[in-house]
């Protein structure tokens, strides 16, 4: 027998007519779904963004503002790994007064994001 890189290659299939599942058993398939339900992925949510010359960025300083094109009640992009995955509006974190939160308005589908992304 010659040696392959892959110790299975020289085994004949086997199909679910011979009594062996096609479908992972369930306990597999929890640990799977498990160990993807684990993996961190970067939410942003875009606020807007500005275009300006290096010149006028390097005059920023502390209190400077920077106006976005995005206006107040306009709804934001919420993307993840840089897809847009919906739209919301922000507002305030209701135990915590301190902080931002959104409020999803829109989930974007499958089609909309490859148009979008």
């Amino acid at each position: 027998m010659s040696s392959s890189p892959f110790p299975d290659a020289g085994a004949s299939p086997v199909f679910p007519s011979q009594g062996a599942s096609a479908a992972p058993a369930p306990a597999e398939d929890g640990r799977n779904l498990d160990s993807i339900l684990r993996i961190p992925v970067l939410v942003q949510v875009v606020l807007g963004s500005a275009t300006m010359p290096v010149a006028n960025l390097m005059k920023l300083g502390r209190g400077a503002i920077v106006p976005l094109d995005h206006r107040v009640g306009e709804p934001v992009d919420v993307m993840v790994n840089g897809r847009v995955i919906a739209r919301g509006e922000i507002v305030i974190v209701e135990e915590d007064n301190s902080r931002f939160g959104i409020s999803l308005t829109e989930v974007v589908g499958p089609a909309d994001a490859a148009q979008n992304g």
